[in-house]
Formats: structure tokens, C-alpha cells, sequence
């Protein structure tokens, strides 16, 4: 009877010792399957703490770039623009001249007006100013704010750009030139400044932005070509503003007025100043300044006109004539061969779409000018992309030198 007694307390404690070891494993493995989550978690969480800091090194790099460059560029609210207008006005002058129309009561002369600004070019110290101010004028003339008044002549002009060039025997103490930077930092929505005469009211400035770039504005002393790679404002440019220098916040010239187009209300334009870097070197030397030229008229392409060619390309600029014997006509472009009614206007359809020129997208007439004005000389060849009878071709062709205006 003690016998089993012991053997059942034996069993029992075999039982309470099993049991012991079921229990004390399954707390085991519960505790290391929490320490595993754990160490998911916190990898997980040292990952995300590790692409923090590399996004904090980032945001200190942009930081301090950003803070040199508020340190370069003078704001707004650290440089007025009555300041900027103290440092410029006594470079801006009034130009007149007078216009000889011959009747039959004798000579009759007409007093045309405009404005102008100092520039050192390369030690040479020359007013520049448009080209429709000064054109056909006799007896030119450049008046400081002071009062004081010089003879001037022109040295070098371009109707293509409305760019002209003088020389003036004022005195050197009087001559403040400007600084001209390059225009291609321009970016739409900057303001700007302009200062001129406008209606005869010497010294005057008005302010704006940058509305677009890239226009491309028509005149009829061009002969039907386009001035090109414009700048529209929304400072009003009217008669006098004209060749008056357009300034960034530096007070650095980045273009020349002008009131060239007729009923512009609201609208200014300027000459970008890169135009004026780009031909100096021939207008300072009475040279004329040698535009590229294709040798084609055509329209921008709009949907309707897409539509009436059967085509899917919406934008582009459609040949409708090329020129016989010009770099298009060797090259091998067409124009239109078929004038159809669109939205009530009749179009030469049937042409070559330009749709890119070296590779870069072509929208309309404005970008086709503007890329070959900014971009190219006569005698370089240039690779035109256009779409002909639905299918995209790729035409190498030599640009020539624009014909003088008739």
C-alpha cells in the first residue's frame, strides 16, 4: 500500500515537472516571438529614422543654397524702385529728329521723338535706341534730364529688330552708360521697370512684368518679315517710350521698348537685350546684321485647320507658300496646294507641318522665329522636322541671309 502510495507521488511529480516544461517552453517561445517583433519594429523604425535624416541633409543643402542665393540677388524689399530710378534716370535720354517730306510749297519738316540710353560697348561709349525712331531723320538730337541737349547721328540700325545705334558729341562727365545684362535669365511674372519720355514726358517710369516671352510682332517697314523673340509687359509702352531701356530689379537693362505696334493697349514690348549683345558687333561697325532666313510664309496650325488636312497634329506652323530658289525650295519643303474655306477663312492647305527644328518643338510661327533668331546664322544647316501627308520626315537644309526689306 506505501509502495503505490510513493509510486502515485512519484508519478504525480513526473506529471508537475512536464507540465512545468510545457508551460516554461510556450512562455519561451511567446518571448521570443515578441522579441522578433520587437526587433522587426525597431528595424523598421531605424530605417525610418535613417531616410529622416537623409531628407533633413537635404532640406539643409536646399537651405543654405537658398540662403546665398537671397544673399546675391537683392529683393524687392531691400532695393526700391525709386532707388533704382535715382541710379538710372541721368543714363536715359530724349531723341528727336526731323522727318523731310517734300511738297509742293517747298521742304516740310516733322518732329518725331523717342528715347534712348547710354552703353559702354568696349570702351565706346554709344546711345542706343529703335530703329522707327530715328529712321529717315535729319538733324537727331539726345537731351539729358539736366536740360542739356547734343547732336547725335546714327551709326548702325536693323529694321528687323528696331535696334539703332548713335553717336553723340555730348561730354564724356555727362555720359553715364547703363549695364546691360543677358536676357535669357527672363522668366514670366518678374517685374520690371521702364523708363522714357512718353507723349513728351521726359523721365518717367512705369512698372509691370514679364507677361510671355517669344512673341514675334509684325511692322510694315520690315516687308512682311517679323520682328522677332519679343518681350511682352504689362507696363504700358506708348509714343516717346520707345527705345527706352526695360530693367530687371538690379537695375541692369534686359531689353529696349518700343511702341512699335499700333493700338496696343495695355500691351508693351520690348527687344530683349540678347538681341541687342548679338548684333552690336555689326551695327558699331555700320554693318548690317545678317538674319537666318527659310524662304516660306505660312500660318500656325489650329485644330480646325488639323481637321480640314486630316491630320492628328494640332500645333506646328503649316507651310502655305515656299520661294523660288530659297534654302526651303532647295531643301525640298512644300507649300499648300489646295485653298479651302476655314472657320470663313480661306487657307492654302496641303503643305509641310514644321513641327521641330533640331529638336525642339515648334508650337507656332512665334517659336519658329524666335528659335532661329536666338539659335542660328545664315550659311548653318539646320534639321526641320515636318509632318507631310500624315507621316513625320526629317529635312536637312541650309539657311540663307534674309533679303533686304522692299
Amino acid at each position: 500500500m506505501r509502495r503505490m502510495k510513493e509510486h502515485n507521488e512519484i508519478f504525480a511529480l513526473k506529471v508537475l515537472f512536464v507540465i512545468f516544461l510545457i508551460l516554461n517552453l510556450g512562455a519561451t517561445s511567446l518571448l521570443s516571438l515578441r522579441i522578433l517583433e520587437l526587433q522587426r519594429i525597431v528595424s523598421s523604425q531605424t530605417s525610418q529614422i535613417t531616410k529622416l535624416n537623409r531628407q533633413i541633409s537635404q532640406m539643409r543643402d536646399e537651405l543654405s543654397f537658398l540662403e546665398g542665393e537671397v544673399q546675391d540677388f537683392p529683393s524687392l524689399f531691400t532695393t526700391s524702385f525709386s532707388d533704382i530710378y535715382n541710379e538710372v534716370k541721368d543714363s536715359v535720354v530724349v531723341v528727336r529728329g526731323k522727318i523731310v517730306r517734300h511738297t509742293l510749297f517747298g521742304d516740310e519738316y516733322i518732329t518725331v521723338q523717342g528715347s534712348g540710353f547710354v552703353y559702354n560697348y568696349s570702351g565706346e561709349i554709344i546711345i542706343v535706341t529703335n530703329n522707327h525712331v530715328v529712321e529717315g531723320c535729319v538733324n537727331i538730337t539726345v537731351s539729358f534730364l539736366n536740360g542739356e541737349t547734343y547732336r547725335a547721328k546714327i551709326i548702325g540700325s536693323d529694321v528687323y529688330s528696331d535696334l539703332a545705334i548713335l553717336s553723340t558729341d555730348a561730354p564724356s562727365s555727362i555720359l553715364k552708360p547703363l549695364v546691360v545684362a543677358s536676357s535669357s535669365s527672363l522668366r514670366v511674372g518678374q517685374p520690371i521697370i521702364a523708363v522714357g519720355n512718353p507723349f513728351g514726358l521726359a523721365g518717367s517710369m512705369t512698372v509691370g512684368v514679364i507677361s510671355q516671352l517669344g512673341r514675334a510682332i509684325s511692322e510694315s517697314a520690315t516687308g512682311g518679315y517679323l520682328i522677332a523673340d519679343v518681350i511682352q509687359i504689362s507696363a504700358p509702352i506708348n509714343p516717346g517710350n520707345s527705345g527706352g531701356p526695360l530693367l530687371n530689379v538690379l537695375g541692369e537693362v534686359v531689353g529696349i521698348t518700343t511702341a512699335i505696334v499700333k493700338d496696343s493697349q495695355g500691351v508693351g514690348f520690348a527687344i530683349p537685350s540678347d538681341t541687342l549683345l548679338r548684333e552690336l558687333p555689326y551695327l558699331i561697325e555700320g554693318r548690317p546684321y545678317p538674319h537666318p532666313w527659310l524662304g516660306v510664309k505660312g500660318v500656325d496650325m489650329t485644330f480646325d485647320i488639323a481637321k480640314a488636312m486630316n491630320l492628328n497634329v494640332t500645333y506646328g506652323w503649316l507651310i502655305v507658300d515656299v520661294l523660288p530658289n530659297s534654302p526651303a525650295d532647295k531643301a525640298g519643303l512644300r507649300g499648300g496646294n489646295k485653298i479651302v474655306d476655314v472657320g470663313g477663312v480661306a487657307v492654302k492647305i496641303g503643305g509641310d507641318v514644321i513641327i521641330m527644328v533640331n529638336g525642339t518643338r515648334i508650337r507656332n510661327g512665334d517659336d519658329l522665329s524666335t528659335y532661329l533668331e536666338r539659335n542660328t546664322m545664315p550659311n548653318q544647316k539646320v534639321q526641320i522636322t515636318v509632318i507631310r501627308s500624315g507621316q513625320m520626315l526629317n529635312v536637312t537644309l541650309t539657311l540663307g541671309v534674309r533679303p533686304t526689306a522692299s
